[in-house]
């Protein structure tokens, strides 16, 4: 899995028809800046509103998932979704000048071909993984749906089907490696039933359902003159049933093409989540009314947690910036350096990491015997960590000095003591202006925030 943020280096666009509204609509995939997610933009609509692909925004899980925001809507956004996730494409605008995307073949295929003639970049940002702690179930007696979330280091998704049906049987399907999602997932097209159809279309759905973008199952007789009815109801000149039961002599991409897709909806459903997940997914019979509760469930999880967006530390991976790298930015020194490295950079937030030991010369004289971290440190490793952020806003950091304006809304949580590792965030709160910057501070121990402030700092050149 990726450790970095990625978006695509230019436009990409595919136009169709929207399975279930039937409008034509053309789809364009714009990059986008670190952190700014997946979100769906309504172009055709008054404002061009934009909506979060956020599973706070479903409103209907009727044969596909449907986001709304402020009366704006995108129906049937799995599939769409699903490419995303199978790229590990983090940070996209997709611009919709209509209601629903194009359901091009029934599957995340056209998409997956569309954002890679595109290409992919990597962005200067940690991938934010929500690593599932410890195991998660769902279940709904009435439609006989379980879902399981088991902890692991990567994301893999297994998914049983089993509709009593003698055409489909009983599938499986799995996913063990992201890499494995193109050529093993991505080309699976969406199925219904025949029996389904006419209530769908009496439904209002499925208006732009064809057997050319879906698998058509017949698993009963069909007479000749139900044969007629459905010509007129799909407009073709023909319509048969091949001897294994799929219409119109539709063959199979894979033997268990109907379990791989519902594979496909799983992961593009669970995307609502916000964030890439680490976990072992088990869906046994999932549909998007289930795929949604299940993603409100971890979004839940993380909440509680108090689980920010923030990246967290993991010091298996490189850093942004290592000592050297952080001398060469900033003006300070030993025993004055109390940053030891960054490991997040972007255009409005930082993170470093500074490890108290009890070799810091301050602890002779702090508190002998009772050695803790004297809080105006902690501050100013918040603002050297600030000023990595300020000057990464300029080409020459090394001609720079970084001087404090103010300080307020500070706060002493926690005592810091030798042994501990500071996590050190910073957030401007405004752009910064005139070479001025305002940002929050806060500093975390185990996860524990134990000191805050909202710092005010003017760059000026050494020139001047």
């Amino acid at each position: 899995m990726n450790n970095k943020q990625h978006t695509i280096k230019k436009p990409a666009t595919v136009s169709g028809i929207g399975l279930h509204t039937g409008v034509v609509a053309n789809l364009t995939f714009l990059p986008a800046k670190p952190y700014h997610g997946i979100k769906f933009q309504r172009v055709d609509l008054e404002g061009q509103p934009i909506i979060e692909a956020d599973v706070d925004y479903v409103v209907d899980t009727a044969r596909g998932t449907v986001l709304e925001k402020d009366g704006a809507r995108v129906h049937t956004v799995e599939h769409t979704l699903a490419a995303l996730v199978g790229l590990q494409i983090d940070n996209v605008l997709i611009q919709l000048d209509g209601p629903e995307p194009p359901i091009m073949d029934g599957s995340s295929m056209p998409f997956v071909e569309a954002l890679e003639a595109a290409g992919f970049e990597e962005q200067n940002a940690l991938r934010n993984y929500f690593e599932v702690p410890n195991s998660v179930f769902y279940a709904d007696s009435k439609s006989n749906v379980e879902i399981a979330a088991l902890p692991c280091d990567e994301y893999r998704v297994t998914c049983m089907v089993d509709y009593n049906s003698p055409v489909l049987g009983s599938q499986h399907a799995s996913l063990t490696h992201l890499s494995q999602f193109k050529k093993e997932i991505s080309s699976c097209r969406t199925f219904v039933f025949l029996h389904e159809l006419e209530a769908l279309y009496k439904q209002g759905l499925i208006k732009g359902g064809d057997v050319d973008n879906a698998i058509v199952i017949v698993d009963r007789l069909v007479e000749d003159n139900e044969l007629d009815h459905l010509k007129e109801l799909l407009g073709k000149e023909k319509v048969e049933v091949k001897e294994e039961g799929i219409l119109n002599n539709v063959e199979l991409r894979f033997k268990n093409e109907m379990a791989r897709h519902k594979l496909l909806d799983v992961m593009g459903d669970l995307a609502l989540v916000g964030r890439p997940i680490k976990a072992q997914i088990l869906a046994a019979r999932p549909g998007h009314t289930a795929n949604v509760a299940f993603a409100k469930k971890l979004k839940k999880m993380i909440k509680e947690s108090g689980d920010s967006d923030f990246p967290h530390y993991d010091p298996k991976l490189p850093p942004v910036y290592d000592i050297n790298q952080i001398e060469k930015t900033l003006p300070h020194r030993s025993p004055f350096l109390l940053v030891d490295k960054i490991f997040h950079l972007d255009e409005s937030r930082v993170a470093g990491v500074k490890n108290v030991t009890m070799n810091e010369p301050y602890f002779i004289g702090h508190f002998p015997g009772n050695p803790v971290m004297p809080g105006v440190l902690q501050i100013e490793a918040l603002a050297q960590t600030g000023g990595i952020l300020v000057l990464n806003t300029v080409p020459d950091p090394e001609n720079y000095w970084t001087y404090f304006l103010g300080l307020e809304k500070v706060k002493f949580r926690k005592m810091v003591v030798p042994g501990d590792c500071l996590i050190l965030k910073c957030e401007l709160l405004d752009p910064i202006k005139r070479g001025i910057a305002k940002m929050i501070g806060k500093a975390y121990v185990g996860g524990k925030l134990v000191t805050e402030a909202v710092m005010t700092a003017r760059i000026v050149r050494k020139d001047l």
